[in-house]
């Protein structure tokens, strides 16, 4: 495989968590009540407000080290359970988010399987 093409993927599939979670970051310390806000949006999903900073530490924590190409197996296994859970809890507001989700899903778990990607820190030259 083309270490280009496959790099491309993993940075591509960490932004969606990396990238949505610094987004979220953004829009909840823009305003004084962000984060209250952000805990009623998951408590309308049916989860508890432990979710929140729960949500955004995995989010932060192994999207960043899938898009540095850190740990990639374990990052993507992680993520790709994260967005099964997502899937199924956010399947109640949209079939879309469903099937979008089940799909990032599988692609993290087919990256788990073949976390050997170009330009990533696991490969490294020691």
């Amino acid at each position: 495989m083309c270490p280009l093409q496959t790099a491309a993927a993993r940075v591509l599939l960490a932004l969606v968590f990396f990238g949505i979670v610094i987004l979220k970051l953004i829009a909840i310390t823009s305003v004084p009540e962000g984060y209250v806000q952000y805990q009623a949006m998951l408590g309308q999903l049916g989860l508890p407000a432990v979710f929140a900073p729960l949500l955004i530490l995995i989010q932060l924590v192994f999207g960043l080290a899938l898009l540095v190409g850190f740990k990639t197996k374990l990052s993507a296994r992680v993520l790709g359970v994260l967005a099964a859970f997502m899937a199924i809890v956010l399947s109640q507001a949209s079939l879309d988010a469903f099937f979008a989700y089940m799909g990032i899903a599988g692609g993290m778990w087919l990256l788990s399987l073949y976390p050997q990607t170009g330009y990533s820190l696991d490969n490294r030259q020691k």
